[in-house]
């Protein structure tokens, strides 16, 4: 299983990912192509996570009395999921600064992909007092492609690290960096711009993360047990779990600390129900509720 097709310029080895798993494995594959790898889907990855982001901040968003909000890209190849995050909040800010008459110029310089987006996609005004996104990150595999593209910092944990309990610093930090280390502020990415607003918070230890966001790789888990331990250790930190797909897998199963969430009415909906999923250019988005959280 793979997490997409991907062409040449985006790391892959041969045209067919049955013959790359076949021929490598799956962990050696992307030990080959982690560097450079690239999810061609990002454009369904960026619409899905925009609807779910403004239906969770419509919801949520009085309910967050921190000053920033934690989304774990767990499994974040080259930042695809971090990258649609930051921008969605970019857009907010560049929303509500155009209703209140400031950073015009700013505003202006996104107005061509928010032409683009259904009104369903556009990002609710983010006045400056509201929570901030920090983000967390991991891949055994890509973090220097997460690195390359975002300037970001993922940590190498794999699924099962998590599982085990471990969790990534902050990814504004280098890894291994000691506390009130922060990269160099040239650094900048056009597809992220958002290096006003990094958390100077060093670990998520003692927060509940907000939510977690698998894009293009949790079905790669083949063990249920394995599945299971992820997902459960997961709940006990996490609110909200955010799986993007080319399909509806990996199953989820009551019992392993998760409810399934129906987006459209904002409530617990059954584990085999297809109501309340989101669907956008062949990318599937499912959304779970911790029960342990």
């Amino acid at each position: 299983m793979s997490r997409g097709n991907r062409d040449a310029s985006s790391g892959i080895l041969k045209s067919s990912m049955r013959d790359n798993y076949t021929e490598y494995g799956v962990d050696e594959y992307y030990k080959k192509i982690g560097a450079t790898y690239r999810n061609p889907h990002f454009p369904g990855v960026k619409a899905c996570l925009y609807i779910w982001l403004n239906r969770w901040w419509r919801m949520r968003q009085p309910h967050i009395e921190t000053k920033k909000f934690m989304v774990f890209d767990m499994a974040c190849g080259s930042g695809e999921a971090t990258v649609a995050v930051l921008e969605w909040w970019r857009d907010g800010r560049g929303a509500y600064n155009a209703r209140h008459g400031k950073g015009r110029a700013d505003a202006d310089s996104n107005s061509e992909d928010t032409s683009r987006l259904s009104r369903s996609r556009l990002p609710p005004p983010i006045s400056p007092n509201l929570p901030v996104p920090c983000i967390l990150a991991s891949d055994p595999y890509t973090t220097q492609a997460f690195h390359t593209r975002t300037t970001l910092y993922a940590h190498p944990l794999s699924f099962k690290d998590i599982a085990e309990g471990k969790l990534p610093e902050i990814a504004s930090k280098p890894v291994g960096a000691p506390k009130g280390h922060s990269p160099d502020s040239s650094q900048t990415s056009s597809e992220t711009s958002l290096q006003g607003y990094k958390s100077s918070i060093s670990h998520p230890d003692t927060n509940v993360i907000e939510m977690v966001v698998c894009s293009f790789a949790l079905h790669l888990i083949e063990k249920p047990s394995e599945l299971f331990a992820l997902l459960w250790e997961l709940s006990l930190k996490a609110r909200w779990l955010v799986i993007l797909a080319p399909h509806k897998r990996p199953e989820i199963k009551n019992g392993w600390g998760w409810c399934k969430w129906d987006v459209d009415t904002w409530s617990e909906c059954r584990m085999t129900d297809p109501v309340g999923e989101l669907l956008e250019e062949r990318v599937h988005c499912r959304v779970y509720r911790s029960l342990n959280v």
